[in-house]
């Protein structure tokens, strides 16, 4: 019976998505097929509508649109080209400097935004131009600010990182935001050395060194922007504020941020929330739809199935992460990452607990795997954001896309099977 629905439910999601129904529409409506095979139409419809309303209602949600608008905040108000600048006056001697620029802008942008979308939209446009008047290609600048946009979504604050503390039953934000900086800067330092050896090989230039007063002088404007991460995530870790409170400081700070650089005004304010409301309007019906399908394969038993025929191919833990992994990296390249957390959690984490997987480790590989996702077609987000800010196609950029992918499957790969990499700074702070 079980592979009855399974089979509805699969099946109906790939044809909708097939035929072009969004994804939000289509996961909701596998979902009610998948309900209508067990009990009858108005019961199926009732209890949908249900899941999502009560899905949504959580507080912890709240720090969602919070971070969107601080993120919106932060594009509008001049912060991100201070971290810029700080970043290219820190990197822009080494080889492919720009290149490096881009990834340590994003790195930056992501400690403080959370956003992968607005670290490529705001980081490409800015760097795009400079590195191709530089002599960078264009395809080469679009593929390294796609892929180090994605560091972002592993850097605290992170909204993702919050989708998987709901769907797991409630890990820790706090010990999943800490365990985020050590994966997400080893994936920032993978990218750099492809970008420094196709740097090396295409010739691309090198800076001039930056005098230690300028580098300074740099430091000292994003100062107040990276400021930030001692407010919001020191408050979280230290016990001061949730999350969610935290989310709220975080507006409050960029906000004020803002006005205090002149690059942000009383008139631009209502398209800032209008985006922020736009943006957290998709977010939200994607959540409440996750939830309900995520809810109705619990009812159907589908996970308890699902670790039944894992365990049953091996019981070796690193076979079983291989397995996932590989699924993980399929997943992504055809849904988008707050879904798939939120049905895929509920799947796997039963599976990784048995074999003795922290909760916390889990969490930073999963997300991990589906940032590798958003680069890739047919529906990666960050991969139509950069190839639409640089104005080329995904065909020019595969070349030099393909070696930062394989540097992110690397860095994959070492988070998987070293958990210290992800559990140490946690265990440091006593999570």
């Amino acid at each position: 019976m079980v592979l009855t629905e399974v089979l509805i439910l699969v099946l109906s999601f790939v044809v909708l998505l097939g035929i072009g129904v969004p994804i939000a529409w289509s996961i909701g409506l596998s979902g009610l097929f998948t309900l209508l095979v067990s009990i009858d139409s108005i019961a199926a419809f009732t209890t949908l509508a249900q899941r999502m309303g009560t899905g949504l209602d959580s507080f912890t949600l709240l720090a969602i649109p919070f971070f969107i608008l601080a993120g919106q905040l932060i594009n509008k108000g001049g912060l991100a080209q201070r971290l810029i600048k700080l970043a290219k006056d820190m990197m822009g001697s080494l080889p492919g400097g720009l290149a490096h620029v881009n990834i340590v802008a994003a790195m930056l942008f992501g400690a403080i935004a959370g956003s992968a979308v607005a670290a490529a939209s705001a980081i490409g446009s800015i760097l795009g131009p400079r590195m191709e008047k530089e002599g960078y290609s264009k395809e080469f600048s679009a593929a390294v600010n796609i892929t180090s946009s994605t560091t972002g979504l592993l850097i605290p604050p992170s909204n993702i990182l919050i989708v998987y503390s709901l769907a797991s039953g409630g890990v820790s934000i706090a010990a999943l935001f800490i365990a985020g900086y050590l994966p997400g800067i080893l994936t920032g330092l993978m990218l750099m050395t492809v970008a420094a050896i196709w740097a090396k090989w295409k010739k691309f230039p090198v800076g001039e060194r930056t005098k230690f007063k300028d580098l300074f002088k740099s430091f000292l404007r994003a100062l107040p922007a990276l400021s930030m991460l001692v407010v919001v995530i020191g408050g979280i870790i230290a016990g001061i504020f949730t999350a969610t409170e935290a989310s709220a400081i975080a507006v409050i700070y960029t906000l004020v941020l803002g006005f205090i650089y002149r690059e942000l005004s009383v008139k631009e304010l209502p398209k800032v929330f209008f985006d922020s409301v736009m943006t957290t309007s998709v977010v939200m019906l994607l959540i409440a739809t996750s939830i309900a399908m995520s809810w109705v394969m619990s009812f159907e038993e589908i996970p308890q199935t699902v670790t039944a025929a894992l365990l049953s191919v091996s019981d070796n833990t690193i076979i079983i992460l291989l397995l996932i992994n590989v699924i993980l990296l399929f997943v992504g390249t055809f849904m988008d990452m707050t879904p798939a957390v939120l049905i895929f959690t509920p799947i796997f984490l039963p599976i990784v607990t048995e074999l003795g997987i922290d909760p916390v480790h889990f969490g930073i590989i999963m997300i991990l795997n589906l940032s590798i996702g958003l680069c890739t077609p047919p529906v990666g987000t960050i991969l139509f954001v950069g190839v639409g800010v640089a104005q080329t196609t995904i065909v020019k950029i595969i070349k030099p896309l393909m070696p930062l992918f394989l540097a992110m499957i690397v860095a994959l790969i070492l988070i998987t099977f070293f958990p210290q990499i992800t559990l140490w700074l946690p265990s440091l702070f006593g999570f």
